[in-house]
């Protein structure tokens, strides 16, 4: 289905368009960067690289936890994820699939985040979001806390425009919180961001998995006034996981042309997935959640991806870390599913995508 939205340039709406400084090795930040690259794939990281090859996916990295309202740590994420793998995901099992001799799948590195800078962070991922949405690539973001969807997201709506996305969204909470004492951007705000700006229609947003004792009755009525729809995790124990998500992607599919799909990795029960920043007891199985991954992406035009709020300090033996890289690899297999049975994975941007100035100068290039 096609809709006549009009292109909004989001970096202007949301402050993301100044010529901020990057920031290269030295002088970057120790935790940024691609060390390894996800499953090994090859790391293209220039705008041009990109462009002139045409990938069918593309990972990168969203280093960044200046948003976070509890516990920090998610600024590691990225990495933790790279390296959480014990292969390099030749052959899925579950789909029967082999992804890296279907798809043409890509590592481009991070965005240019530095400490201690929410809206300069934000600003660096939407442009290395669109950066790579304007190829016509999907993009997979590796967070990093919450708050990096509202960039992301903003990003790949820029880059689908005129037609529309939705999301699909897998948390213990809802995210639509009006502010975090008084930040705007922080990760208890990013689905509110979105929909205020315009970049997603509220009935075109679907969350799956909430729990515990936030947001209150009063951010439910916004919700509801704005026509989003949830899933209860306490529907998820009545009714089974498969059901929930089944009801979940029909919603989805009402309305929007593509998907966002954003998966905060506290969707998961705590005893599966302790390395992360707002811990939720009684969460989703591992298992229930690379099923519903790969029944979503199966079903869906996927626009773009997130898995965030991993926080390292926090994770025993990897495991929070290699669920999130299983969450990739899954969605990952199911995209590569879809091309080899002959259905298209990129998608042609309408209009020439303007992508901001990447800054005002360089620190240390020869570094």
């Amino acid at each position: 289905m096609s809709h006549d939205h009009v292109p909004t340039d989001y970096a202007r709406l949301n402050g993301w368009d100044r010529p901020y400084d990057v920031y290269v090795r030295p002088d970057a930040p120790q935790y940024s960067g691609a060390i390894v690259s996800f499953c090994k794939l090859p790391l293209v990281e220039s705008r041009e690289a990109l462009a002139a090859r045409k990938p069918d996916v593309v990972i990168a990295g969203a280093p960044l936890d200046d948003g976070v309202s509890y516990r920090p740590g998610a600024r590691f994420g990225p990495r933790a994820i790279r390296q959480a793998s014990y292969n390099f995901g030749g052959h899925s099992l579950q789909l029967g699939v082999q992804p890296f001799e279907v798809l043409d799948v890509v590592d481009a590195g991070d965005a240019n985040v530095v400490p201690a800078a929410l809206e300069r962070g934000h600003a660096m991922i939407f442009r290395k979001v669109l950066e790579i949405a304007a190829t016509g690539a999907v993009p997979i973001i590796l967070g990093g806390d919450h708050s990096i969807t509202w960039p992301s997201a903003s990003a790949v709506a820029q880059a689908h425009a005129p037609k529309s996305i939705g999301i699909v969204h897998f948390d213990a909470h809802a995210d639509t919180a009006n502010d975090d004492w008084g930040v705007l951007s922080g990760h208890g705000a990013p689905m509110r961001r979105l929909i205020e700006s315009g970049a997603v229609d509220g009935r075109n947003f679907v969350q799956i998995g909430l729990r515990g004792y936030w947001p209150p009755p009063h951010i439910f009525a916004w919700m509801r006034e704005h026509g989003l729809r949830w899933h209860l995790m306490r529907e998820i124990e009545d009714r089974g996981a498969e059901a929930v998500v089944d009801d979940a992607i029909n919603e989805a599919l009402e309305g929007p042309d593509a998907i966002y799909l954003s998966i905060d990795i506290d969707v998961l029960d705590p005893g599966m997935a302790p390395g992360t920043g707002t811990p939720e007891p009684g969460g989703m199985l591992t298992r229930e959640l690379l099923r519903a991954i790969r029944r979503v992406v199966g079903r869906v035009e996927l626009a773009g991806m997130d898995v965030v709020e991993v926080s390292p300090p926090y994770d025993h033996a990897e495991i929070t870390a290699a669920a999130a890289h299983r969450c990739v690899l899954e969605a990952i297999s199911a995209l590569a599913v879809k091309k080899r049975d002959g259905q298209s994975v990129r998608f042609e941007p309408a209009v020439h995508v303007e992508v901001p100035v990447v800054g005002a100068r360089v620190h240390n290039e020869a570094g």
